[in-house]
């Protein structure tokens, strides 16, 4: 009955990160139009999540500082692979290839997973997996649209490819076991190491760093340039990491990869909402078809089911798995 209950809390707290980093693209998309470059705007929103996590960190870890240094890895793999790593392919792969087409292929992570431990364990994944995973990534293929289907930059699909690499690495860090570190520290130091990373590969040249401190028009009204930013930081990067952390210990990286997909249907809504882009048909059928791969891989009640990548912390003593785990507007990413 507890795993039972975990579970649907993780669930909650999926949904719950699903939604606020679909919310980044609409709230985001003013900057762009006003000339901000994307890798800007994710330098500074992490920036921003970060520095409004580090207060709740601190409470977070009092009488546990330890934890940070035993979580040393996990903290910079957050950072370096789950933030910066990630948005950096993603961003070069975009130079080359259309929006659509490079979050198809970036979104495959769940994909990955499952192959993953089909390799390595040489068990085959349960008929209802492989089923509910087909079904997931039409419907993701349907929200998105035929034109994701265009491409033929090899580089660029190459890019993208290591950004479904980096987004599946995403969910294995995070589904990693805590030991006693809270989510939310993970989030805020991963988030500012993140941030500085962006940064530094910037000033380098090798991603534009454009930015504009001119007022911008949000939803038919002027605004100062930070709103936006202040509110994506906040809502659609800090509170969504924190959330999606949190899911991903309690449901593990397979089955939150999953529900990471829910992202792009609520972008698709939001767009719709707030921008007035069109919602179609196709989209609707998309996102039904989501759930109901996110439904069939939850189906899955095999108890003696091969580990997924995360499950396991092989820094702690040997226990056994069970007690091991304590459990996008179209152009951006986590």
């Amino acid at each position: 009955m507890s795993g039972q209950f975990s579970q649907t809390r993780g669930l909650v707290f999926g949904v719950l990160a699903s939604l606020t980093f679909a919310t980044s693209g609409a709230f985001l998309k003013p900057l762009l139009e006003s000339g901000w470059s994307p890798a800007a705007a994710v330098t500074v929103r992490a920036g921003v999540a970060g520095v409004v996590l580090i207060p709740f960190a601190v409470v977070a870890l009092r009488g546990r500082w330890g934890t940070v240094w035993t979580a040393r890895w996990r903290i910079l793999g957050m950072g370096l692979v789950g933030v910066a790593g990630t948005q950096l392919v993603y961003f070069a792969s975009l130079q080359r290839i259309p929006v659509s087409t490079a979050l198809l292929i970036e979104y495959l992570a769940p994909l990955l997973l499952v192959g993953f431990v089909w390799a390595t364990t040489r068990r085959a994944p349960r008929l209802v997996v492989l089923l509910g995973s087909l079904v997931a990534v039409g419907g993701l293929a349907l929200v998105i649209g035929p034109g994701a289907l265009g491409a033929v930059d090899g580089l660029g699909l190459f890019f993208a490819a290591l950004a479904a690499v980096g987004c599946a690495g995403y969910y294995v860090i995070a589904a990693r076991p805590s030991r006693g570190l809270p989510p939310v520290a993970l989030a805020a130091v991963g988030l500012l190491l993140g941030s500085l990373s962006l940064g530094l590969v910037g000033l380098t040249g090798l991603v534009p760093l454009e930015a504009d401190t001119d007022s911008v028009v949000m939803f038919s009204l002027e605004v100062p340039w930070w709103v936006p930013l202040v509110f994506v930081g906040i809502i659609g990067t800090a509170f969504a990491y924190v959330s999606s952390i949190a899911a991903s210990e309690m449901l593990g990286s397979r089955l939150m990869s999953f529900v990471g997909l829910l992202e792009v249907v609520f972008a698709s809504v939001f767009a719709w909402i707030l921008l007035g882009e069109a919602l179609t048909v196709l989209q609707l059928v998309g996102g039904a078809a989501i759930l109901a791969g996110i439904a069939l891989v939850r189906s899955d009640k095999q108890t003696d089911a091969p580990l997924e990548p995360g499950a396991v912390d092989d820094s702690a003593p040997d226990v056994p798995a069970t007690a091991a785990r304590s459990r996008p507007d179209p152009t951006f990413t986590r």
